[in-house]
């Protein structure tokens, strides 16, 4: 088994993992103005409990998005130094996938709706079913609440905390009942998916690494948020 280190900040959580064998660690930090201050910290407590160099790693790992435009930016860039640092390549992975892994290993279910609080009243999501691996059903997409069109298959489980963040918009939607909105992107998951994805040629070099951005434009006027705002209140 490889050694991996894996970095997640694309929400309000910010945790940090260390896979090495069988053993799985972690450190999470809440609040999202303190991810780049914390990510440091969680990651030289993990390789000093493990007993681990950061040059004893075989990749570090990221989930590179979609998320939040600073946090995955932020989760590129620690990664990216570490590796320079380190001279070991990066994996950057979908946080959509890690949340799909949290949904199975909470209910075992194969097929899986992620959906991932956008802000602005919109929601990332994509459908995943595991079959000796995760294949994409939807790859990952951005838009409104109303716009999540899942395959709805049997034993469809779904997750996210999109379904809390827009509760009244997908209330009475077959496939949102008894989502877990729990579940939010996480370095544990990543760590576990990265093993995958090293054995499969994933991993590129530091400089290569760049988030997932599905928003074009993270940042609006006031002229144009009130403009938004109002085209949603007449529709």
């Amino acid at each position: 088994m490889p050694i991996i280190l894996a970095i997640e900040t694309s929400s309000e959580l910010a945790s940090c993992a260390l896979l090495a064998g069988a053993r799985l660690a972690f450190r999470e930090s809440s609040g999202v103005r303190t991810h780049s201050q914390s990510v440091l910290p969680m990651v030289q407590e993990l390789l000093k409990e493990a007993g681990i160099a950061l040059a004893d790693c075989d990749a570090v790992a990221f989930g590179a998005g979609p998320g939040s435009f600073t946090g995955v930016r932020t989760a590129c860039g620690v990664a990216q130094g570490l590796a320079f640092g380190a001279d070991l390549p990066v994996l950057p992975l979908v946080t959509l996938e890690a949340m799909a892994q949290a949904c199975r290993e909470r209910t075992g279910a194969s097929d899986v709706l992620a959906v991932l609080d956008a802000r602005m009243g919109e929601v990332y999501w994509a459908q995943y079913r595991f079959d000796d691996g995760w294949q994409v059903v939807c790859p990952p997409a951005l838009g409104s609440p109303d716009a999540v069109a899942p395959q709805l298959v049997d034993g469809l489980a779904a997750c996210g905390n999109g379904f809390a963040a827009y509760a009244e918009q997908f209330a009475g939607k077959a496939f949102a009942a008894g989502a877990d909105a729990g579940i939010v992107p996480h370095a544990r998951e990543l760590a576990v998916l990265a093993v995958a994805a090293l054995a499969a040629g994933q991993a590129v070099p530091a400089d290569q690494a760049q988030p997932l951005y599905l928003r074009n434009k993270v940042a609006y006027t006031y002229a144009e948020r009130q403009a938004i705002n109002a085209a949603k209140g007449e529709a």
